[in-house]
């Protein structure tokens, strides 16, 4: 563990023994990260904030069960994208199967409508928002927890309850996915 981790873990031992300041340390230190990760992954404002509470809720009630076994960052985006997977465990999806591709067919046909020219920094980064919203869930869950938060291969299975190869095709075709999308 290298000296981010450990005084994170530190931090957490030390909440579990009663001190608040360190809570306060913890939150202050991962609410932002913790916050666009659940944003982007559950692509709605309102969803993500309750997640991001429910997240720190479970943060807190596990204080004096926590044990430094993985870095703190991994532990509490594996609570957050656990609690995002149970939400939509329970949610059935609305829209038909014709409803959704007629949807991505005009967002296909509106991005082939712009003109040809140099994208600015700022397009660039708004295309690849796009692209990471339209990748399958497993595969946006992967490349979030890769690109926002750095996590490795190994970090984001332990994250997302999988195996390491499952985790690495899980980004090697989100990759390769935005790849396609943004040559076009």
């Amino acid at each position: 563990m290298d000296a981010a981790v450990d005084d994170d873990a530190t931090l957490m031992l030390a909440y579990a023994r009663g001190e608040l300041a360190a809570f306060d340390t913890l939150y202050a230190r991962h609410r932002g990260a913790l916050y666009r990760f659940l944003l982007r992954a559950a692509r709605d404002p309102q969803l993500a904030e309750e997640l991001f509470q429910d997240t720190w809720s479970r943060v807190i009630a596990s204080r004096t069960r926590y044990a430094p076994q993985a870095k703190f960052t991994t532990w509490l985006l594996q609570i957050a994208h656990n609690l995002l997977i149970d939400h939509y465990r329970r949610k059935r999806p609305v829209a038909t199967g014709e409803e959704a591709e007629r949807v991505f067919e005009q967002a296909a046909a509106q991005e082939h409508e712009q003109p040809e020219h140099v994208l600015s920094e700022f397009e660039r980064r708004r295309r690849l928002q796009v692209a990471i919203e339209q990748l399958p869930d497993e595969q946006r869950t992967a490349v979030l927890l890769r690109l926002e938060n750095d996590l490795s291969v190994e970090e984001i299975a332990e994250v997302t309850g999988v195996g390491r190869e499952t985790a690495k095709s899980r980004l090697r075709y989100a990759m390769n996915r935005l790849r396609e999308q943004l040559a076009e």
